[in-house]
């Protein structure tokens, strides 16, 4: 008893931001006589969030650094404009594009990381220029809607998976093995991680909680699934790019040389030179990393939109921020998790349309969504100062 008292003490924060979002979803789904849940809603969700997810993903990192970035919502609508302008009006192929834009959102990160990791500007005032100059870049660039953009290139943001296996019933079968992949995939990580750590002598949580956590993370995937697999198009073609990414940084911050170097800058910058830490590399790819997903999110909006448009972007920046903080990124730096930072973004995604749905007016969204984000950087400092008193 006192074992699993010490484990849910340790991850009280992890567990208690998934129950937010469960209650969260139920909550709507009673206040919206079951509308919130329909399929079609479902793939929705991840359409309209997918902007949130990539972008979030690059600043858990830049968060857990000690840093900020309030520029990405400008760059979004700088390289979305663009690639717009490369496509309609350059007549430039979809691959050829999408590769230069990627390119784009590389060197806007490098701009931006020289003056914070070289020159030692704060990250704050750098990204705070960058909003200004990348906004007034993305307006001469696109004074007036660029449109219409290639059928292939807007449904990254819009298609679904090509269903080639056939309906099982109602459900896309495709959608139905790609879920079961996912959730094979989730518990060979899950069991490599314990192995892992138990082959270190490292503490691993209790066998069945370890179990349940499992059964309870592969029953959701399994309901996300079906959900999908009877909305109209199935599994969105952007929410595999998102799966990729996610898969591919939370590698690449768990388990290689550099994501521990983030985690090192973040939590004590000196005592991480001192360790031989090169901290000004650190935060220079950091910010070239963020500036390519940037690029990914521009991608993914405007073909979202399917078209290029200046006003792009408004408030991603602080989308993208909140999903961190409400994730249980810490303030501070130092903490901060991928997979955090994925449920705060469905817990505004599900805020977001839930209130639409109820046709809450805008402002009020506005409103409403800086109280939840409010609470949640409240509860992460009361949380630690508890823990510093025990």
């Amino acid at each position: 008893m006192n074992v699993l008292r010490e484990y849910f003490g340790r991850n009280v924060r992890q567990y208690g931001i998934v129950l937010a979002l469960l209650l969260i979803v139920l909550l709507f789904q009673l206040l919206t006589d079951g509308r919130l849940l329909a399929p079609n809603n479902i793939a929705a969700l991840f359409m309209q969030n997918a902007y949130v997810m990539i972008l979030a993903i690059g600043m858990v990192a830049v968060i857990v650094a000690g840093h900020i970035d309030l520029s990405v919502g400008s760059v979004v609508a700088f390289i979305g404009g663009l690639v717009a302008i490369m496509m309609h009006n350059w007549g430039w192929s979809v691959p050829l594009a999408i590769l230069a834009a990627l390119v784009v959102g590389a060197l806007v990160g490098a701009w931006q990381g020289f003056w914070i990791a070289f020159v030692g500007i704060p990250a704050f005032i750098v990204t705070l220029a960058g909003m200004l100059i990348f906004r007034g870049l993305a307006i001469v660039l696109v004074g007036q809607t660029i449109a219409p953009l290639p059928s292939s290139f807007n449904r990254i943001g819009n298609g679904s998976v090509a269903n080639f296996l056939g309906f099982a019933g109602q459900m896309d079968v495709v959608t139905l093995v790609i879920g079961v992949i996912a959730i094979v995939g989730l518990v060979v990580s899950q069991v490599r991680a314990r192995a892992n750590l138990i082959k270190h002598e490292l503490t691993v949580e209790v066998f069945g909680v370890f179990i349940g956590k499992l059964v309870v993370m592969g029953a959701l995937i399994a309901l996300v699934t079906y959900w999908l697999s009877l909305s109209r198009g199935g599994t969105p073609i952007i929410l595999l790019i998102v799966g990729v990414l996610v898969l591919g940084f939370t590698f690449l911050m768990n388990r290689t040389v550099f994501g521990r170097h983030v985690y090192a800058v973040g939590g004590n910058r000196n005592a991480a030179i001192l360790s031989g830490v090169s901290a000004r590399n650190v935060d220079f790819m950091l910010f070239v990393n963020i500036g390519l997903l940037s690029a990914v999110a521009a991608i993914a909006t405007t073909a979202r939109a399917g078209a290029g448009v200046a006003a792009a972007g408004q408030n991603f920046e602080l989308d993208a921020i909140a999903a961190c903080f409400i994730g249980g990124t810490a303030v501070a730096g130092g903490v901060g998790k991928i997979s955090g930072a994925m449920i705060g973004a469905l817990i505004m995604g599900v805020l977001n349309m839930g209130l639409s749905i109820l046709a809450v007016d805008a402002a009020w969204q506005q409103a409403i969504k800086g109280l939840v984000l409010l609470l949640a950087v409240a509860l992460d400092i009361v949380s630690k100062r508890k823990g510093a008193l025990r």
